[in-house]
């Protein structure tokens, strides 16, 4: 009998993509906390309401990092929609004192696209599915 040869965990773009997300992740979940804790009697619906949507992100986007580090194809999708939003985001934050925000959010969402969609991610992926 044939066996499988184990398999060597995930290409190195793949693991580093899985890293970026996973930074954003945290940071969103500090986002949230942040919110919570600064709320004001003014704005408290508000800043419930955008802590726990900060809150399901970073989780759901901590979630998708670990499925990409254990190379799992339904993490692709998720991350791909959420880095092409963050690219779309980076553009909002250009110009003035934002500027280094935007380059910050431009560049760690082209890297964790680039990162799952170089080819040997693509190939890992792929044979998740079968």
């Amino acid at each position: 009998m044939i066996e499988e040869a184990p398999a060597a965990g995930p290409p190195r773009p793949l693991l580093g993509a899985a890293v970026l997300v996973g930074l954003q992740g945290l940071v969103l979940c500090v986002f949230a906390a942040l919110e919570v804790v600064a709320v004001d009697r003014g704005r408290v619906t508000l800043a419930i309401t955008t802590g726990l949507f900060f809150l399901a992100l970073g989780t759901g986007l901590g979630l998708c990092a670990w499925g990409l580090s254990r190379v799992r194809s339904w993490a692709r999708g998720p991350v791909v929609a959420a880095e092409l939003v963050g690219v779309l985001l980076s553009f909002s934050f250009w110009g003035g004192e934002t500027t280094p925000v935007a380059v910050v959010i431009l560049l760690v969402s082209l890297g964790a696209l680039v990162g799952v969609l170089h080819p040997s991610s693509t190939q890992a992926l792929a044979s998740d599915e079968g």
